[in-house]
C-alpha cells in the first residue's frame, strides 16, 4: 500500500526555489486569504502580473509555514492542474511566464486552501493517474499508491507466462482470464487489468458504497463497463456462489487492509482525516481480511489459479506460516516480490491440485 505515505513526487524533479519579491514575511501558522494573495502578487517583482512560477513559489511558502507535507510538489500539482497540465515540468516556457488570469488565480487559491486543510492532493484535484489511466478521485475512497502499479504488472506477467506455457496458446495469444478484485476502491487495479489484458473480464467488489459508485463511474468514463461486474459486498459475508458469475476464477487480486491496528494512529493527517480507515486497518496482526480472502480462494479458483496480494513487509512469513497450518486450503506461497523501496510487498499464492 505504501512505501512513502504520500509518494506524490516519484516521477517529479524539484525545481530550485526562487524568491518572489514584494511578498513580505509569512508568520508561523499564517493562512493568507485569496484577496491578500492577489494583492501581493499583483505587484510581484514590479511586473504588475502574476505567473505560474510566482504562484508555485508563493504557495510553497504558505504550505511550508503551515506544516503541509510535500509543499513544493503540492503547489506544482495544483498550478499545473489549473493550467491543464499533468506536471509542472511539462509546462513550456511560455506557459510558465504568461500572466495568469484572475479566474486561474482564483482557482489556484481555492484548491490551495483545500490543501491547507490537509486534504490529499488527489482529492484536491479530483483525479489522479494510475498507470496510463486518469481516474476520478473523491473522499473517502482509498487513493491508489504508485507501488500498487507493480501489483498490476505481476498479474499481467503471470497471465502471459501461463499462456506461453500452455499448448492451447501456441502460437502465443492474448490471455483472457476471469479476474476477481477484492476491495476495488476507485477501480484502479481492476480497470488497469482490463486495459492491459484486453480479453479479460473482471469482477470487482467492495463493501463501501462510495467505492462501488466510484469504480462504476471510472469504468464508464473509460468505456470499460461491458467487461466489469461490480458488486457491493463485504468479502467476510460473501459466498462463493455470488462470485462465480463467469465460472471459476483465474486470478484473485487484492490490496486489502493490512496495516496493524496499533500503527493506525501514527498515519499522516491526510489519511486520518479524509481516507476510509476501514480500507487500511487490518486488525491486530494486519491479516484480518487477508485470512478471509485466502480461506475463500480455494472455492473460487481454478486449479493452478493465483492470488496476488499487497501486504505489509512483516506479512510474508506470517502468511506462509498460516498456510502451513491450513493445508486443507491447498494454497502455496509461490513467490514474494519487493516494492520499489526494496521491501517485501507482494505475494503470489497458487492453488494446487488435490
Amino acid at each position: 500500500m505504501r512505501c512513502l505515505t504520500h509518494p506524490l513526487l516519484r516521477k517529479l524533479l524539484s525545481l530550485p526555489l526562487q524568491c518572489v519579491p514584494g511578498q513580505g514575511t509569512l508568520s508561523k501558522g499564517a493562512v493568507v486569504s485569496p484577496k491578500q494573495l492577489f494583492l501581493r502578487h499583483s505587484c510581484s517583482a514590479g511586473r504588475g502580473f502574476v505567473t505560474a512560477t510566482d504562484m508555485v513559489n508563493y504557495w510553497q511558502k504558505v504550505f511550508e509555514t503551515n506544516g503541509i507535507p510535500e509543499a513544493r510538489e503540492s503547489s506544482q500539482y495544483i498550478v499545473s492542474f489549473v493550467l491543464g497540465a499533468k506536471t509542472f515540468q511539462s509546462l513550456d516556457s511560455k506557459s510558465l511566464h504568461t500572466p495568469l488570469t484572475a479566474l486561474q488565480q482564483e482557482q489556484i487559491q481555492q484548491l490551495s486552501h483545500r490543501r491547507l486543510q490537509r486534504m490529499p492532493v488527489q482529492y484536491v484535484l479530483g483525479e489522479w493517474d494510475f498507470w496510463d489511466l486518469t481516474l476520478k478521485m473523491r473522499p473517502p475512497v482509498f487513493i491508489p499508491r504508485p507501488e500498487t502499479e507493480d501489483l498490476v504488472s505481476l498479474v499481467v506477467e503471470e497471465e502471459f507466462q501461463k499462456c506461453e506455457n500452455s499448448a492451447l496458446c501456441f502460437p502465443v495469444a492474448a490471455p483472457h482470464p476471469v479476474i476477481l478484485e477484492i476491495g476495488c476502491g476507485s477501480g484502479a487495479i481492476a480497470l488497469s487489468l482490463l486495459c492491459k489484458l484486453p480479453q479479460s473480464r473482471v469482477i470487482a467488489m467492495d463493501k463501501e458504497e462510495a467505492a462501488v459508485d466510484l469504480t462504476r463511474e471510472n469504468a464508464h468514463r473509460l468505456q470499460l463497463q461491458e467487461r466489469i461486474h461490480i458488486i457491493h459486498q463485504d468479502v467476510s459475508h460473501c459466498s462463493a456462489k455470488q462470485l462465480l458469475l463467469w465460472g471459476p476464477i483465474d486470478v484473485i487480486v487484492s490490496n486489502p487492509p493490512y496495516i496493524f491496528h496499533e500503527d493506525m494512529a501514527s498515519l499522516d493527517a491526510e489519511i486520518l482525516r479524509y481516507e476510509d480507515l476501514d480500507a487500511l486497518d487490518g486488525g491486530d496482526d494486519g491479516m484480518r481480511v487477508i485470512k478471509t480472502i485466502l480461506a475463500l480462494a480455494p472455492s473460487l479458483l481454478k486449479v493452478s489459479g493465483s492470488v496476488f496480494l499487497e501486504v505489509d513487509p512483516r506479512h510474508p512469513d506470517m502468511v506462509e506460516h498460516w498456510l502451513q497450518v491450513h493445508p486443507d486450503l491447498l494454497l502455496t506461497l509461490r513467490a514474494i516480490h519487493k516494492d520499489f523501496c526494496g521491501k517485501p510487498r507482494f505475494l503470489h499464492i497458487q492453488k494446487q491440485s488435490s
